[in-house]
């Protein structure tokens, strides 16, 4: 069956910055201020449609995992908004898509829930995006032997290009993720051992068995012998070349207001654009072009979930500490780009919000939130063994102490109004592109292996 190419739209309209609007309000340059600035197609990298389509491939084929039963999709699915729409990931082992996946049965029922929630994938294609996951445990470093600072160390591939491929690499190294337990299958062994190079090395070698992958990667890669010389840098780029063009998201009423669009945005999202800059003080952290400003910042989001080993039990997860060693990073979290933050939920690096309105409210007063949270908003497939870890670490007092204490940001007082501008803004981040992406996914894969789960 022919597949469907990915299109994207183009950022080409003109930007009048310095120019006065018909209105008679100050050009949306103005009104934005200089750390809104228009995004445009230098912002991302040159398109590759033969390396977007492998990757597409790749990014849903379940051959990239340990117990061929996991894709990246089944954790980052266009109909999800590119996560899943739980709380925390269901991983190898679960069944179903979305909201709808449960844990699995029988012994191959998942062993834990991902400790944190499945990002989104919007714009971090964009040459800006240095930094992946939400402790920030991968940066571009140019520096680096490899190029990056990885868990894998000096291990990591060669010839990587961007963050985003880089990330690609590492899900089915996770045992809990995607390679499956120790014992069930030769990566899930690699993974257990922490041998990232075994892994990379079982799956090209599985996906260069396919004939029909051999002429995909030769028609990406013209020059590379295949398959003598793919090796998993080029399977991990493949999948970042497709997510950075199938996922681009730069065309929403926000951006066509800084395009010069006067009437591109609500009365109530441009009043909600002043609190954000101002009043509300989010501009603070959300900053620049993709409304991030890539660091990593303590803000009490309740910790749900297994956690990362650290803490009560271990179910606790002390963020960006994990990473430097410094304990004055504990608790502290990747400040995420808001395009498309109204799809994206739950939200918080462990999904503990499940409304936009929920996780604006916590950031204006964290403290008291974290205090007030209503544990029954957690989107959680249930399962007795599970739910008796979710909440270990929120309902012990110390440890919710220890979190509140590490919050770095005051509250602010805004009304029922303010609030709801503030939402409305953050609703203009959409772009309605995005809403239906079904146009992204394969109506088959190579491996001849199921797409449904």
């Amino acid at each position: 069956m022919k597949e469907t190419k990915i299109t994207m739209q183009s950022s080409s309209k003109k930007w009048f910055g310095g120019m006065l609007v018909l209105s008679g309000l100050l050009s949306p340059m103005a009104m934005a201020g200089n750390s809104m600035m228009a995004v445009s197609d230098a912002d991302y990298p040159a398109r590759n449609e033969p390396k977007e389509e492998l990757g597409k491939f790749l990014f849903y084929d379940k051959i990239l995992s340990g117990n061929k039963n996991t894709s990246c999709a089944s954790c980052h699915h266009p109909l999800a908004a590119t996560g899943d729409g739980l709380a925390l990931p269901v991983g190898e082992g679960g069944r179903g898509l979305g909201v709808t996946r449960d844990t699995g049965s029988g012994a191959n029922a998942i062993h834990e829930r991902v400790p944190r929630n499945a990002p989104h994938l919007f714009n971090l294609g964009a040459k800006q995006f240095v930094t992946m996951f939400h402790d920030g445990r991968l940066q571009k470093n140019d520096a680096a032997p490899t190029g990056f600072d990885t868990p894998a160390g000096n291990n990591f591939l060669l010839g990587v290009d961007s963050a985003l491929a880089a990330q690609a690499a590492f899900p089915p190294t996770s045992n809990t993720e995607m390679a499956g337990q120790a014992g069930e299958n030769e990566v899930a062994n690699a993974a257990a051992a922490g041998n990232h190079q075994e892994v990379w090395r079982l799956l090209t070698e599985r996906v260069m068995a396919i004939p029909e992958y051999q002429g995909l990667f030769a028609a990406a890669y013209p020059g590379l012998k295949v398959p003598e010389q793919v090796s998993y840098n080029h399977i991990a780029n493949a999948i970042g070349a497709f997510e950075a063009a199938a996922y681009r998201a730069d065309n929403s009423p926000f951006d066509r207001h800084l395009r010069g669009e006067a009437q591109a945005m609500s009365k109530s999202a441009q009043e909600g654009m002043k609190l954000f800059k101002g009043k509300a003080q989010c501009a603070t952290c959300h900053t620049g072009k993709f409304q991030t400003d890539h660091q990593f910042h303590a803000l009490g989001i309740p910790q749900i979930g297994p956690g990362k080993g650290n803490g009560l039990n271990g179910h606790d997860d002390f963020g960006r500490e994990l990473v430097t060693a410094v304990a004055e990073d504990r608790y502290k979290f990747r400040t995420p780009t808001l395009r498309n933050v109204s799809m994206t939920g739950p939200w918080g690096h462990d999904g503990a919000y499940n409304t936009l309105e929920a996780v604006v409210r916590h950031h204006l007063d964290p403290k008291n939130s974290l205090n007030a949270y209503d544990v029954t908003q957690a989107v959680l497939p249930s399962r007795a063994d599970l739910d008796a870890i979710d909440f270990q670490v929120h309902n012990d007092e110390l440890s919710r102490s220890d979190l509140s204490d590490a919050i770095e940001i005051q509250p602010i007082a805004l009304s029922d109004n303010e609030v709801k501008l503030l939402t409305d803004f953050l609703h203009a981040l959409t772009d309605t592109a995005s809403l239906d992406m079904r146009a992204t996914a394969p109506a088959r894969v190579p491996s001849g292996l199921p797409l449904a789960d």
